[in-house]
C-alpha cells in the first residue's frame, strides 16, 4: 500500500472528527471545499493538530480564490502600520491515541474516541424555554429539520406534544451538540 493510499488522516468537520481518510481523499475533499483551509487535520506523523493550510501535503489542493484589492481609504494612515483584523483563536484538539476505541457517530462516519469539540454558544436552558413554542427551541439550536417539522406538524396537535417532549429531552442533556456539531454547555 502506498503512503497515499493509507488511511491514517482525520479531520474536524461540522459533525465531529472524521476519518480515517487516505491522502488522496483528503485531497479531494479540500479540492471540493469540505475542507477548508482553517480546517484542523492530523496524522499520526504530527505532533498535534494544525490547520489545513499549514500541511504541505494539503496545500497543492485548495481552491485558489481571487480576493478583490482593498478598498481605498479617504485619508492617509499616519503610522503606515497595518490594521490586525480580529482575531479569535480556535480551541486547540489534541489528537488521539490509537488505542482508543471507534465508535460510531453520525451514522456512516466515524469518530476516534471522545474529542475536545468546539463548544457552542447556544445555551440548553433558552433551548428547552423555547420549544414551548413548537420547534423553537430545535431552530435555534440549528437543528432546522426537526424545528419545522415540529412547526408543521402544531397545526394538528401532535407537534406541541412532541414540542414540550422534546423541551424536557433537551434540558435533561439528551441532545448533546447544536446543529453545527458543537458541544452544548451542561
Amino acid at each position: 500500500m502506498s503512503e497515499t493510499e493509507k488511511s491514517e488522516w482525520y479531520y474536524v468537520g461540522h459533525y465531529g472528527q472524521l476519518g480515517p481518510l487516505s491522502l488522496q481523499n483528503m485531497a479531494e475533499l479540500a479540492s471540493d471545499g469540505v475542507i477548508e483551509r482553517d480546517t484542523y487535520v492530523w496524522n499520526p506523523k504530527m505532533p498535534d493538530w494544525e490547520m489545513a493550510a499549514n500541511v504541505h501535503e494539503l496545500t497543492q489542493y485548495f481552491i485558489q480564490v481571487q480576493t478583490p484589492p482593498p478598498l481605498p481609504t479617504s485619508g492617509s494612515r499616519a503610522s503606515g502600520a497595518e490594521q490586525q483584523p480580529n482575531f479569535v483563536p480556535a480551541i486547540p484538539l489534541r489528537p488521539m491515541t490509537p488505542n482508543q476505541p471507534m465508535t460510531p457517530y453520525g451514522g456512516s462516519q466515524w469518530m476516534l474516541g471522545p474529542i475536545s469539540a468546539p463548544r457552542s454558544d447556544k445555551n440548553r436552558l433558552t433551548a428547552a424555554l423555547l420549544n414551548i413554542f413548537p420547534g423553537f427551541g430545535r431552530l435555534y439550536l440549528g437543528h432546522t429539520a426537526t424545528g419545522v417539522l415540529q412547526l408543521i406538524t402544531s397545526c394538528m396537535g401532535i407537534g406541541w406534544l412532541w414540542s414540550w417532549i422534546d423541551g424536557v429531552y433537551i434540558l435533561a442533556g439528551g441532545v448533546k451538540h447544536d446543529g453545527y456539531g458543537r458541544e452544548l454547555p451542561d
